[in-house]
């Protein structure tokens, strides 16, 4: 049964036509990241790059450097669409795009973390064997079927991703609506949409539309008599979202993950010259078939757990933020803090607070001040920063309070520990973050 549910082979319309919307899509954010400036404020600008930890050693190229970069990928990109050497195109691009990916975060998204697993899927996937410049040139890798656990490995991918969104969603603030009204206050100034955007109603609508479409959206689309309806409301649902929260090609790319459930017919009637090919279909197992499964199996075993670790870390993910990231908690939360770095240098014996506009933008600044990860890595950075002068000191978060979605400010980190002498564990809570009162928040 699993042989037949890996190896079946199925037509390969909606791969092949996927790769075209995807390297369009990716090809439009790397231009995108040009010409909106986003390379500028969060790449060139800063002085201080908050990475992913571990990770210290990717940093921006100098210079007119990550403009290169980034017109690098955006040509990948179109060769990608183009299916020309496909197979370095979109291994290159995958290992650009995780570059870029893990050398900051103060504009981290749930969606580039995906964008990433899907180039990594898209480097094994036959979607170059139609469709494409190589398969012209190459007859010998023309065919228009493939195995079925290419569809389902990524029909796997977004069934979790929207699962856990879904799920994510079902604590306090969201379902009394006060998360959507904190979000929604910074859209007052949109043009028409703004003021709408604050009624009550449009809260509620938001918030339960937000948790059926996340847990329905996946089945209702392989679901035929569903289907059509199904695909409608992602259209308005994606591109809604595109405008209220302009979030990049994600709406779109979420749209174009709509092909793998639409019968191949379908697709090939709309954006093919061939519209009925002779398939070869049936069962063929390939002799790498166990190590195959092995892989998709483990793979998707490691996106199961991943999202679920915060639930064996201490005190509540929406307060300490641990493990948080890498686990689809989309839009759950709007934090804001504030705090001072109590610098004690050892050498000189001054105490002095850091001037935080001298060394960080104002989008690093918001996120210094309420994410725990951020305040450790600052503080690691002044430490080095003094260490360069031959200066020894201690670091201490003075005054650090947060507000999440609204709510009254509270104090955050321990002031009494020596942030930059501590060490950071990924999987375990760190005791230097304050206990919450979040109980009543339990997932």
């Amino acid at each position: 049964m699993l042989k037949g549910l890996f190896f079946s082979k199925i037509d390969n319309a909606p791969l092949l036509i996927f790769r075209v919307f995807f390297g369009i899509l990716i090809a439009l954010e790397s231009f995108g990241a040009i010409v909106t400036g986003w390379i500028k404020s969060t790449l060139i600008i800063p002085k201080f790059t908050f990475s992913f930890i571990g990770f210290e050693f990717l940093q921006p190229l100098p210079g007119p450097g990550m403009y290169f970069y980034f017109i690098i990928m955006g040509t990948l990109g179109i060769l990608i669409a183009l299916g020309y050497k496909y197979r370095w195109s979109i291994i290159a691009f995958t290992v650009l795009w995780l570059g870029v990916y893990l050398m900051q975060k103060s504009s981290y998204n749930n969606h580039y973390y995906l964008l990433f697993l899907i180039s990594l899927m898209m480097c094994f996937f036959p979607a170059n064997t139609g469709l494409s410049i190589d398969a012209r040139q190459n007859a010998d890798i023309r065919t228009n079927v493939m195995f079925s656990y290419v569809k389902w490995m990524i029909v796997a991918q977004l069934f979790i991703v929207y699962t856990y969104a879904s799920v994510a969603k079902l604590y306090g603030d969201w379902l009394d609506f006060s998360v959507i009204e904190s979000m929604m206050q910074s859209k007052n100034g949109y043009p028409i949409i703004g003021p709408i955007l604050q009624q009550p109603w449009v809260h509620k609508t938001i918030a339960v539309t937000g948790i059926v479409f996340d847990a329905l959206i996946v089945p209702a689309l392989l679901w035929k008599p569903t289907r059509k309806t199904a695909f409608i409301i992602a259209i308005f649902f994606h591109i809604s979202n595109s405008v209220i929260f302009q979030i990049g090609i994600f709406p779109y790319l979420a749209l174009a993950f709509t092909v793998f459930f639409f019968d191949p017919n379908t697709i090939r009637s709309i954006f093919f010259k061939d519209k009925k090919p002779r398939l070869e279909l049936g069962t063929k197992t390939p002799s790498s078939h166990i190590f195959i499964i092995m892989c998709c199996s483990l793979y998707i075993l490691v996106q199961i757990i991943l999202p679920v670790r915060h639930h064996f870390i201490e005190d509540h993910v929406l307060w300490t933020e641990e493990g948080h990231r890498l686990s689809w908690r989309m839009m759950l939360r709007n934090r804001v803090g504030k705090i001072h770095f109590k610098v004690v240098n050892h050498t000189s014996g001054k105490t002095e607070l850091v001037q935080l506009k001298d060394h960080l933008t104002r989008k690093q600044l918001r996120k210094v001040a309420a994410y725990p990860d951020f305040i450790w890595q600052f503080s690691h950075y002044l430490r080095q920063e003094y260490r360069s002068q031959g200066d020894s000191i201690s670091v201490y978060a003075h005054n650090s309070q947060i507000s999440i979605n609204g709510k009254p400010y509270k104090p955050f980190i321990n002031p009494a520990i020596d942030l930059a002498n501590e060490k950071w564990d990924h999987f375990k809570h760190h005791d230097w973050i304050l206990p919450s009162d979040l109980d009543d928040q339990r997932e």
